[in-house]
């Protein structure tokens, strides 16, 4: 996440906010669809919540509405939201 984007994300103080840079070695780092992005040369913003890393039901049958924390996704899309617009 560009610092300047960060800043805006993390300034909305509605969700804590922690920014950090990988690589592909990482494991999993390359399951989502920013990294066809970077493939390519692009540069790709990530928000995640860890996935499998902090959510044993991420893509099981188990992940289902009544496993998921709706009022903190709403956080991350109203920061989102603002940021955005503040851009």
């Amino acid at each position: 996440m560009s610092s300047y984007v960060y800043r805006k994300y993390k300034s909305t103080k509605v969700i804590k906010t922690k920014k950090f840079a990988v690589s592909t070695a990482l494991y999993g780092i390359d399951f989502s669809d920013h990294f066809n992005y970077w493939k390519f040369g692009f540069s790709a913003l990530m928000l995640t919540d860890t996935s499998f890393f902090s959510n044993k039901n991420y893509q099981e049958p188990t992940d289902t509405m009544e496993t998921l924390d709706i009022k903190r996704m709403a956080k991350v899309i109203d920061s989102l939201f603002s940021t955005l617009i503040a851009l």
